[in-house]
């Protein structure tokens, strides 16, 4: 099965809080079901400029200068047109991509930090106003200066239209230009957020306004209309134009004009990068073992026998998990449920569950050992609770211990070893997930087994995924997978948290939910959640986080089952070298040489 990157489809595309705000759609992981079908592409190649050393020929570039990567398209482009819903590579929301747009600053993943872009700073003026000053030096590919009106331009697309980055004018109330160089973001006086206006900067990519208000004319400002424009050749502040693409591959160049080289110093190393289109992640995974890719975002099994033979193959971890987490998918009880609806059945069942198997045959080691908390385990996120105030919640694998805490409740097994409490029989319940998510799949083969040497009866169903998204926004389930609010960005963790426990908003079982599936309430959480965006003291903030830390392992509404990277960067250095890896001092992320802070990778590789 090939697994899917999160900007493989517009579903996942939208991988951050973005979706969950929305109100439109849930957010499913990247997973290893099949890519949503493309059909073939029935345009005509971008426009190109000569290759060097090719013959004449666009469709070889010289190895040497020709980064190439793998697991970000499956299936041939249709278009590179940015709010189509699937452009092809790399044009990308969600991801923080910066090769052709770039954003206004860029997220590092290791310490959750922005780093100026197009933007060199930003500050708030006062509680309500965020002020932006850009770099006066950024262009746009066809020469022409990034100013101001662009970002203005940018934001308000997504208020005249419904596209990827609306949702956040739920909570931004005006965007103007402060002279040619810098912007004023104003919040919505009824419903401020600071996190998720500080996410739209390193997340929205800027477009220029010049192009786009054309684009708009001809479509005659109909947004069907537009989304239908291929836009073949986009016009960027990044490196990279576009270059060639067919049904096989995917090649942008560096624009030797790029603006860039003021903040880096020089232009990118890799004149070319190419994506080619493979099959699937066999044919993925052999060409990149082969050398014939240097960058892997694609689900490798036991990625560890690739460089059992000295084969130059690296994780940015060196040992295992070898993936930095970003991600925590979980299981969503309906507690409306009978039986589910005992805090003390969830927490047996929680201890339970096997989460070093799961780790083992379901992520291929890929996942840390399970701390459970409304954070990762990492130092962006950590950092926000007070570790040793929660560490006698919370919970670790011990079956005894479960079976011990359902004696004590009461929950005696029946003649089929099943216990029943109360007069309720625990299970059988259904634990669901799309059918063909193969890791997921796994994972919930295991909690079922896990629970039944507790007495509790659950069957795994794995329906397509239309069905279960609609099963878990209308709450028509016992038990479900989902990953909540799963990105790397400012608004994190608080994104997680409210899409695990906030109850404002979220209608009955049987209506459409989009964050809170398990419908939990508790008006002191909401409090809290609707109070961390508006506050800035690190203490404060860290006293708001434990608090609902605590109550969210002690309701337990939720279970992670694993860990999992953002994005999965694997490299082989037997063309390009000098990758980031942990420990080399660089703070480069493992962002796949491209997204957020990783673009910073393509100016330290090197022959």
């Amino acid at each position: 099965m090939k697994i899917l990157s999160r900007g493989s489809t517009k579903v996942l595309a939208i991988a951050s809080v973005v979706a969950l705000l929305a109100g439109c759609q849930t957010t499913p992981p990247p997973s290893t079901s099949s890519p949503a079908k493309q059909e073939p592409a029935k345009q005509e190649p971008a426009k190109q400029e000569p290759a060097a050393n090719t013959g004449g020929n666009a469709m070889e570039t010289p190895r040497n200068e020709t980064l190439y990567i793998t697991g970000l398209q499956w299936g041939a482009p249709t278009n590179f047109n940015l709010i189509s819903g699937n452009p092809g590579f790399p044009i990308n929301y969600g991801n923080s991509r910066e090769l052709i747009y770039e954003t206004l600053f860029m997220i590092n993943q290791l310490d959750g930090k922005l780093e100026p872009l197009l933007g060199t700073k930003y500050a708030w003026t006062d509680n309500m106003t965020l002020r932006i000053e850009l770099n006066k030096d950024a262009k746009w590919s066809d020469g022409k200066p990034f100013t101001a009106d662009d970002v203005v331009y940018t934001y308000k697309l997504a208020q005249k239209y419904e596209i990827n980055w609306s949702s956040y004018w739920t909570y931004i109330e005006d965007v103007v230009a402060d002279g040619a160089n810098a912007v004023n973001i104003k919040l919505n006086k009824s419903n401020p957020n600071k996190l998720t206006v500080l996410e739209s900067i390193e997340l929205i990519p800027m477009l220029p306004k010049h192009i786009w208000e054309e684009l708009e004319k001809k479509a005659n400002n109909d947004l069907a209309t537009i989304r239908k424009e291929i836009h073949a050749n986009p016009v960027g502040t990044g490196p990279y134009k576009m270059y060639f693409y067919n049904d096989q591959k995917i090649t942008v160049i560096r624009d030797d004009n790029y603006w860039g080289k003021s903040l880096f110093g020089k232009l990118p190393a890799p004149k070319y990068i190419t994506h080619v289109v493979y099959k699937d992640n066999a044919a993925g995974d052999l060409a990149f073992k082969n050398g014939q890719a240097d960058v892997s975002q694609q689900f490798t099994p036991q990625v560890w026998n690739m460089w059992k033979n000295g084969a130059p193959i690296k994780t940015y971890l060196k040992e295992a998990p070898y993936y930095v987490p970003g991600s925590m998918p979980s299981i969503f009880f309906n507690l409306s449920k009978k039986g589910l609806d005992n805090a003390d059945v969830r927490r047996a069942i929680a201890m339970a569950i096997d989460y070093k198997k799961i780790s083992d045959l379901a992520m291929s080691g890929y996942s840390a050992a399970m701390q459970p908390s409304l954070t990762l385990n990492t130092p962006a996120e950590s950092k926000y609770v007070d570790q040793d105030a929660i560490k006698s919640l919370q919970w670790t694998t011990d079956v005894a211990a479960a079976n011990a805490l359902l004696d004590k409740i009461g929950a005696k097994k029946g003649s089929d070893g099943i216990r029943v409490l109360n007069g309720t029989r625990l299970g059988p319940w259904e634990i669901e997930c799309p059918y063909g998510w193969s890791d997921w799949n796994a994972a919930l083969e295991i909690v079922a087994q896990s629970a039944k040497a507790i007495g509790v009866e659950i069957r795994t169903k794995f329906p397509e995924a239309p069905v279960w998204t609609n099963d878990l926004q209308t709450g028509k389930f016992d038990i479900i997978m989902n990953t909540p609010a799963g990105s790397v960005s400012p608004s994190q963790p608080w994104s997680r948290a409210r899409a695990i426990m906030y109850s404002k908003g979220v209608p009955a079982i049987g209506e459409m939910a989009f964050w809170n599936w398990g419908r939990y309430k508790n008006e002191r959480a909401d409090q809290i959640i609707d109070q961390i965006p508006t506050v800035s003291d690190e203490a404060e903030l860290k006293a708001l986080y434990t608090e609902l830390t605590k109550m969210w392992l002690t309701d337990i509404p939720s279970i992670p089952l694993m860990y999992r990277p953002w994005v999965f960067h694997t490299v082989n250095e037997t063309v390009w070298k000098g990758f980031p890896v942990e420990g080399d001092g660089s703070n480069i992320p493992p962002q796949i040489a491209m997204d957020g802070a990783g673009v910073k990778a393509l100016y330290q590789i090197h022959n």
